[in-house]
């Protein structure tokens, strides 16, 4: 019969039953509803989602692997077909500033038509404005106007002629221009010696009349430029009416189908105007270039000036986007503007603005990492800018930084309308929520995953749901009932309690991949129980490699760890390791010893920076623990030194403080310690024991030296009793428990655990205080009754006198 203390083996494995699943194979199991698992997070996600107010953006906590991705995603695809149809974006030049562009919203759909059109208009404009400054009607008509002015200055000339002839003076013609000479009464020219024999009143008239036809000659040459200037803005406003009747059907086209979107239409009305005052200008340059590409970074006027950038597309059905941003630096969120090398120089232009996420997501849903986010350099607090302004304006880190000294593109913000999820862990959030103080103003909602729910029959039933689900996700083979229940019994592992099954997902969906693959090696058309037994012993086997490693050294001599026999201050602590995917644990041998001292207790772990300060506490609580019980009635003369032997790596956790406690009271008491158990547990000032983590690992770890060695049936393990619930031990451990081969046994404080180790009862004091003779308290209490004498007699030499008898002593209980 076990003794009170020790477990039968029923409580060492929670089966589940196939039986209670009342099913033969997943195919006959609908769907699970996540809000069945995540009740907190499902309500929380849903109150996000459908609140219109700013700054209602979600956070979703959660350990990695527990399925948020996919239960968010889910969760969108259904809220993306209600709401608001998303719009359609486009950027045009804003005609009245070149480095400005101007934003276009239209309807979802209209805006790959705006731009299919206004590709073919640029298309058609260039050879319709070629043909219509070349048509013979408008060369025609610039002819006659050009014609009409030449005319009106040789008949202004030839007036100023025959004005001057009446009064003697001839107009006359030269290659140097237009000079006046007197004139003979024949109606000739004189000559110079003829102008010379004229007398000096004659002369004097004669220089007065060509200085006054002079002043006449000079103010029609003044007039003509002003003639000329007509002429040039009658032939453009005759280009004006020619691109007017050349062009404007084509825009009108284009208006008809965009009548109900005013702004749609003033662009248009825009455009017209601009190919009306420019038109000519662009003509010349097509004329003077014929690669109409590059005339939009070089400058000039082209056509190209006509396109329409399609910043965001969305489907007419209207469905909001749900955008997954998984580098979400800040040019891939906010957008960027490209740039082309043209003659040696950076340029851009309107069109080479592409979006960013927060476009793409506008109207709709953006999907984040919050680590990837955290790490990617000015992406978080561009992202609270944007959601603080309700705009997303186009940044690039050159000018954040200021190394950018050249004229920029500057796009009209676009206004924002959309939900951010962002999707990490707990840490992150409670980070977040401490040290940034826009944080919960722009994330209101945090939806916070279960990382386990309680096993209970009608969760379990639930649970194969989840399991179905799962398996269908991945177009798995039905599983049985009892492959079910092995899966279940895994997730209660996972958990690390029996009374609990795991949410995460991601190694439950591996691991039934891996039995699918076994079920189809074997061409079973269901996965069995044994597929998923396969599976998991080859994913143990794949991962054990260090815990073999140690497992040999251990063997060979080289760990030294003791299974049998009994040693004074000398006791098997248990230790876990996680590395990657395996977790596993091994003894490791604590050993305590004891002089005479001022009541120190030496953590050799923290003196050399090997220990965490969580064992540094450990050690601290059982030194209290010491003093409190032993040194009420007298000093504690004593200095004691605790070490994990042969620890070449940190050691953190109280988990060894119960084993470490053990050790210093045998070394007190010289009382000796079964080397064939390992201890775990943590201990409080009262002595208490308080439950540890990796409690499985543990018992498994010394169960597999012991194995090895030969299982004698004096060996086991002490745990605290509070970590009875979480026990699903290898069903090797179970098997030799209930053959009597190893035990295991669960302890409420010191005293039961050192009345198993040593064998001695522990000594209830009475009501003096006084333990009776030949217990372990009654040891230990002697013990440090001659170390106070012996410290006191070595500080104040005593007179001769006679010993007397002490009697052990310990406060009341």
């Amino acid at each position: 019969m076990p003794t009170p203390s020790e477990l039968l083996p029923e409580a060492l494995y929670t089966i589940c039953d196939p039986a209670i699943l009342s099913f033969s194979t997943t195919a006959e199991l609908s769907e699970l509803d996540p809000v069945l698992i995540h009740p907190r997070a499902m309500e929380a996600l849903r109150l996000g989602l459908d609140m219109p107010f700013g700054g209602y953006n979600l956070f979703v906590l959660g350990e990695a692997g527990s399925g948020r991705h996919a239960i968010v995603a889910q969760q969108l695809k259904e809220e993306s077909r209600h709401g608001a149809p998303p719009a359609d974006w486009c950027y045009v030049l804003d005609f009245a500033d070149s480095t400005r562009a101007r934003l276009l919203k239209l309807p979802c759909g209209r805006g790959a038509q705006l731009y299919r059109e206004m590709q073919d208009f640029v298309d058609e404009i260039t050879p319709t404005i070629a043909a219509a400054f070349e048509s013979d009607d408008y060369s025609t008509r610039v002819e006659s106007l050009q014609e009409e002015e030449k005319k009106r200055e040789e008949a202004a000339l030839r007036q100023l002629g025959q004005d001057a002839q009446e009064g003697g003076v001839a107009l006359l013609r030269t290659p140097h221009g237009f000079v006046f000479a007197p004139m003979r009464d024949a109606g000739e020219p004189m000559s110079p010696d003829e102008f010379n024999a004229l007398s000096e009143d004659e002369k004097n008239a004669f220089e007065a009349k060509i200085r006054a036809n002079h002043e006449k000659l000079h103010k029609l040459m003044n007039e003509f430029p002003h003639w000329r200037r007509e002429v040039q803005m009658a032939i453009k406003e005759l280009g004006s009416e020619v691109l007017r009747l050349a062009v404007g059907h084509l825009i009108e086209d284009i208006k008809r189908h965009f009548a109900d979107l005013p702004d749609v239409t003033a662009y248009l009305d825009g455009v017209m105007q601009d190919i009306i005052s420019s038109g000519q200008s662009m003509h010349e340059s097509t004329k003077n270039d014929e690669d109409n590409e590059a005339t939009i970074y070089s400058g000039t006027i082209s056509a190209q000036r006509y396109r329409v950038n399609l910043l965001v597309e969305n489907p007419t059905s209207g469905e909001r986007p749900i955008i997954y941003e998984d580098n979400p630096t800040l040019q891939n969120l906010v957008g960027r503007i490209e740039h082309h090398v043209h003659m040696g120089t950076l340029v851009s232009n309107f069109t080479l603005i592409k979006a960013g996420a927060l476009h793409r997501a506008n109207g709709g849903f953006l999907v984040l990492d919050a680590r990837k986010l955290l790490s990617q350099p000015y992406a978080w607090d561009g992202l609270k800018r944007t959601l603080r302004s309700g705009q997303i304006r186009i940044e690039s880190l050159a000018e954040l930084v200021g190394l950018s000294s050249t004229v920029q593109l500057e796009p009209e913000p676009l206004p924002l309308d959309l939900k951010v999820i962002l999707i990490g862990e707990r840490i992150i959030y409670y980070l977040l929520a401490e040290l940034d103080p826009d944080f919960l103003a722009l994330f209101k909602i945090n939806a916070d995953f279960e990382s386990e729910i309680t096993r209970t029959p009608e969760g379990t039933v639930q649970y194969a749901r989840l399991i179905a689900t799962l398996a269908r996700r991945d177009t798995l083979r039905p599983l049985s009932a009892s492959a079910v229940a092995r899966v279940i019994e895994q997730a209660a592992r996972l958990a690390g309690d029996a009374e609990k099954l795991t949410t995460l997902t991601q190694p439950l969906s591996d691991l039934m991949r891996e039995a699918e693959h076994v079920a189809g090696a074997a061409g079973a058309a269901v996965i069995e129980r044994e597929h998923v037994e396969s599976a998991l012993h080859a994913h143990r086997y794949r991962n054990e490699r260090i815990q073999e490693r140690y497992r040999e050294e251990i063997l060979r001599g080289q760990l030294l760890i003791a299974t049998d026999g009994l040693h004074v201050g000398q006791i098997n602590g248990l230790a876990v390791a996680m590395l990657g995917e395996s977790t596993f644990a091994h003894p490791v041998r604590i050993t305590a010893t004891v002089r005479m001292g001022e009541g120190e207790i030496i953590d050799i772990e923290r003196e050399v920076e090997l220990g965490g300060p969580i064992h540094s506490k450990g050690v601290l609580i059982l030194s209290s623990f010491l003093a409190a019980r032993f040194g009420w009635a007298m000093p504690l003369s004593l200095r004691a030194s605790l070490v994990f032997e042969q620890s070449y790596g940190g050691v953190e956790g109280d988990s060894a403080s119960l084993a470490e406690l053990a050790a210093l009271l045998s070394t007190l008491a010289a009382v000796p310690i079964r080397q064939s158990l390992a201890v775990t547990g943590s201990v409080n000032q009262f002595g208490m024991v308080q439950p540890v983590g990796g409690i499985n690992e543990k018992i498994e770890g010394f169960f597999e030296i012991c194995a090895a060695r030969g299982l004698t049936g004096g060996q086991g393990v002490i745990i605290p009793a509070a970590n009875i619930c979480h026990l699903m031990l290898e069903p090797d451990v179970v098997t030799a428990v209930r053959e009597g081969h190893f035990h295991i046994w669960a302890v409420h404080d010191t005293d039961e655990a050192m009345e198993l180790l040593t064998g001695l009862p522990a000594g209830e004091p009475n009501e003096k205080g006084e333990v009776p003779e030949g217990t372990l308290n009654y040891h230990i209490a002697l013990q440090l009754a001659e170390l106070a004498q012996m410290h006191q007699e070595m500080l104040h030499p005593p007179r001769s006198r006679k010993p007397r008898k002490r009697k052990a002593k310990q406060p009341p209980a």
